[in-house]
């Protein structure tokens, strides 16, 4: 009986969470920057976000450590629990290929890579199709919009920022994962996330603490890199520096 209430409880909060997100999606959309542009009208707002970003960065990021394996394999582990998320993503985008791929990437690694510790789809040839809802939005025709910094998560966009939002709420984990077992995926997570600041390491200490300014670099890798990404610029050698850590 309390069960079902916390249920009836719940399906008014992601009824009203998809009306505000349709009511965003409906009521604007990005402004698509010529070729190379870099639009970024709240630069001085951004700045400072990202000196606080940077800040924690060089407290708690910088400074944990994990083993070698035991990283990788929080890596791996993270990037397992975002494949349900790019399943759905996929077929937003009418990409059944990669919906199929994905699907079959988290079955294999989810049971034979034990919770995806291991990559056992990856020695099989199943790749990741990686995708996310600012991919979702892209493909739909919706511009980037500015250049935005977000707090923690770092580099993004107005279109991107919004598909963070929109993927918390399809994300199929987030329906099922409740109580211990979504704590143990948050803590996955950021295990994660530090290792793969371990393994970036050296590029994101050289845009961060090098840089004459680090937050023009982080900018424009970032953009580089979304762009080469969704097809938008065929540069060769773009990169992100928050690729693993921030974007995935």
């Amino acid at each position: 009986m309390i069960e079902r209430k916390t249920q009836s409880r719940k399906m008014p909060l992601r009824a009203v969470t998809f009306a505000v997100i349709a009511a965003v999606l409906a009521g604007c959309g990005g402004k698509p920057p010529a070729p190379g542009e870099i639009w970024d009208p709240y630069e001085a707002q951004n700045r400072r976000v990202h000196a606080l970003n940077t800040k924690i960065d060089s407290l708690a990021l910088r400074r944990a450590s994990l083993p070698g394996p035991v990283g990788r394999a929080a890596s791996n582990a993270a990037n397992n629990l975002g494949l349900p998320a790019a399943v759905v993503n996929s077929l937003l985008q009418a990409e059944g290929e990669h919906a199929v791929r994905n699907s079959l990437r988290f079955v294999i690694n989810s049971t034979i890579g034990l919770a995806g510790v291991f990559d056992p789809a990856g020695a099989m040839g199943v790749q990741e199709a990686s995708t996310d809802f600012g991919a979702t939005l892209a493909r739909w025709g919706w511009g980037e919009g500015a250049y935005v910094e977000l707090p923690v998560l770092g580099p993004s966009t107005e279109r991107d920022a919004l598909g963070r939002v929109v993927d918390l709420v399809i994300d199929p984990l987030n329906f099922t994962l409740r109580g211990t077992e979504a704590q143990v995926a948050a803590g996955v997570k950021m295990a994660g996330r530090i290792g793969d600041r371990q393994r970036y390491g050296d590029t994101i200490d050289s845009v961060l603490y090098d840089s004459a300014d680090s937050y023009a670099q982080t900018r424009l890798y970032y953009l580089q890199s979304r762009r080469h990404e969704l097809g938008q610029t065929a540069a060769e050698d773009s990169y992100d520096p928050y690729e693993d850590p921030y974007h995935e």
